[in-house]
């Protein structure tokens, strides 16, 4: 096949899984964190942003059927496109920890209740759950999440307050004593007991019995929450506080199983002030990527393209059962180094290099970003009538430097300036400077003293946009090289 036929087939997938779920399964690296997670050992997923916790969320998601042969039933507790459910509470967030505590609680519980519904689990506490949530109108006739949601906000709102009391008012036409919010935060008192009040977590109860008994376990998946509570930390924090101890208060039961997919810069954030719950969490794992992980992702995509394993006649099974084949592929794919010479990085550790952030982790999302970009890049060299490399090779070296730019602009533009606003004037401020700072150059730069600077150049550290390097007494903070483009920096020491 002419080469550039042959690259304008070739794809190495979109970079965020919600884009590519009917293809993810066929390139998905099935690590043993993926074992342990589809086995049910792990509840909290956590990663940088860019680390794959959307993929296993939705590759789970896509297994829902594999999962209820094992007695699993799996809830989505979050639209896996779109806007966000949970950004209904940035409008109108719970004004008190227990109401958002409430809140958690109803919205699983009436998740719960229509699963056990729509399954047709009827055993006795199933029904009482059921009949508790349709009762107070938190279930609804036709399933729909922000319903559903918003039914829980009102109710927790209403009712969840130290400062309200459940009551009881008269139907005018007949007569009868109508109860509202007869489900309450804690345990009712025995006048309500008698009067047909539960609590919240009585129906937990309830549910785990339900579940117990018809022999099922039910998982709930919780992702996005990034994007969700994006505009405003405070909210995030509370927001997330109370999932957590939500989590704690549900792990007593063994039948309902949360699953809470959670970038490590947040949960940094709900910790960094003290957070006793984090103690409780211990089912938990830290999505990470090695060089050689790296490589296998990149290889799997490259075989995902008939064309192109047609073309090079590549044996897809023995390729992805020999590590070092993986290898020899690439480099007869990709050049040996993108800079020639024998101190210069190999092309695979150039590509890692250039998408690292400030605390050296390189995401998946990122490289395959810059895999694409490069593609892009070869294709217009080509149809501008420039030569092609040597056969096999399929991209020059000239272009991948041509493609970081575009991984830059989303990186800095798409990432750090939409979820960290507060710090985009100073970030700005470096454009075209040099790309190693000290306290007194950015303090000159910021306009601001030297102790200010420090303070500036610490929160830069803490999301990743400049690295911390000794000496300790007179730290220079670096920028990596993911930013650079973007910036238009220049490499090298800024002048005091």
């Amino acid at each position: 096949m002419d080469r550039l036929e042959l690259l304008k087939t070739i794809s190495f997938g979109a970079r965020v899984a919600e884009d590519e779920l009917n293809e993810l399964g066929s390139y998905f690296v099935e690590t043993d964190q993926w074992e342990r997670i589809y086995n049910g050992e792990i509840d909290v997923v956590k990663g940088d942003k860019g680390a794959g916790k959307s993929a296993i969320y939705s590759l789970l998601s896509a297994k829902s059927d594999e999962l209820f042969d094992k007695r699993i039933l799996l809830i989505t507790a979050e639209e896996p496109r779109g806007t966000p459910v949970f950004k209904e509470l940035v409008a109108d967030p719970p004004a008190a920890e227990a109401q958002f505590v409430g809140l958690w609680k109803l919205y699983l519980l009436s998740l719960i209740g229509e699963k056990l519904r729509d399954f047709g689990i009827k055993n006795d506490p199933a029904k009482r759950l059921i009949d508790h949530l349709s009762q107070q109108g938190l279930i609804s006739k036709s399933f729909d999440l922000r319903a559903l949601l918003s039914l829980a906000r009102q109710y927790a709102q209403r009712y969840f307050s130290p400062t309200i009391e459940t009551s009881m008012t008269i139907e005018p036409t007949t007569g009868a004593p109508v109860f509202t919010g007869k489900i309450t935060p804690g345990e009712p008192r025995a006048d309500q007991n008698s009067a047909g009040f539960v609590s919240v977590d009585s129906l937990a109860v309830l549910a785990e019995k339900a579940l117990r008994e018809a022999n099922f376990e039910i998982w709930i998946l919780l992702d996005r929450l990034d994007v969700a509570f994006a505009e405003t930390h405070d909210l995030e924090r509370n927001a997330l506080r109370a999932l957590f101890r939500v989590y704690r208060d549900f792990s007593a039961h063994d039948h309902i199983r949360l699953k809470i997919f959670l970038r490590t810069d947040i949960w940094s954030r709900i910790v960094e002030t003290g957070f006793r719950e984090a103690s409780h969490i211990t089912r938990d794992v830290t999505l990470t990527w090695s060089k050689n992980a790296l490589l296998n992702l990149i290889i799997r995509r490259v075989l995902k393209n008939s064309a192109l394993v047609a073309d090079h006649g590549i044996d897809r099974s023995a390729v992805l059962r020999n590590f070092p084949a993986q290898n020899e592929l690439f480099y007869k794919l990709f050049p040996e180094q993108v800079d020639q010479g024998a101190k210069k990085p190999s092309t695979l550790d150039w590509i890692i290099s250039r998408c690292a952030d400030g605390a050296d982790k390189t995401a998946p999302r990122e490289v395959i970003h810059l895999l694409n970009s490069i593609r892009e890049q070869e294709i217009a060299r080509l149809e501008r009538g420039e030569q092609p490399p040597q056969a096999p090779q399929l991209f020059d070296r000239q272009v991948f430097k041509l493609a970081l730019p575009a991984v830059s602009h989303a990186k800095l533009v798409s990432n750090l300036y939409a979820e960290y606003p507060d710090l985009k004037t100073n970030i700005q401020l470096l454009k075209g400077e040099k790309t190693q700072q000290s306290l007194e150059t950015l303090a000159k730069l910021f306009d601001c003293p030297i102790a200010d600077a420090g303070k500036i150049a610490e929160q830069l550290v803490a999301i990743g946009f400049f690295q911390k390097r000794a000496p300790k007494d007179n730290p220079i903070f670096w920028v990596p090289f993911i930013y650079r483009d973007e910036l238009e920096m220049v490499q090298g020491m800024a002048d005091e």
